[in-house]
């Protein structure tokens, strides 16, 4: 017979470290605000869903002041950042009219910031939202993608962002 299951308590700092042990790929997500002004943050929990339809998600923390702007244009680009972009990611982890400055990009056809020289775009119109937490798990449906380049992703790791190196 199973033991039911209790809730533990568990200590935030703890958690994040254990977590951050495990490396993710970093994306900017970016949107058009009403001003069509480029909207954006930068994310470790993207991932692939669903083959049919096809579906991506990431979770955007519930107090973000991005995330509102990009989920009020109800599509979103994902552009998925190489191991080169710290300078990017920088840029639109800055706060208020900061953002993007010194970032290139161009509007595609689905009226989404792309960001030139990223890895790949993954152009989604927004399918979900549901509560997670702390966070929120987001889930768009791709309209579109596209590779834009062949490099090596940036990764984040323990608080820090660096590149892949491959190991013979």
């Amino acid at each position: 017979m199973n033991e039911p299951v209790t809730t533990t308590t568990i200590d935030p700092a703890e958690f994040r470290k254990v977590l951050g042990s495990y490396p993710t790929g970093v994306c900017v997500i970016t949107a058009l605000d009403d001003d069509d002004r480029p909207a954006g943050m930068v994310v470790g929990s993207f991932t692939s869903v669903s083959l049919d339809p096809p579906l991506v998600g990431f979770f955007p923390d519930r107090k973000s002041t991005s995330w509102p702007q990009i989920e009020k244009a109800g599509h979103f680009c994902v552009n998925v950042m190489a191991s080169d972009q710290t300078d990017v990611c920088r840029a639109v982890t800055a706060k208020g009219d900061q953002k993007f400055v010194g970032v290139d990009y161009v509007v595609s056809d689905h009226n989404l910031p792309i960001i030139r020289d990223s890895i790949a775009a993954i152009e989604c119109r927004l399918y979900s939202v549901t509560e997670a937490g702390d966070h929120w798990f987001v889930l768009g449906e791709v309209l579109r993608m596209e590779t834009v380049r062949e490099d090596d992703p940036m990764l984040f790791h323990k608080g820090r962002y660096g590149g892949f190196a491959e190991r013979m």
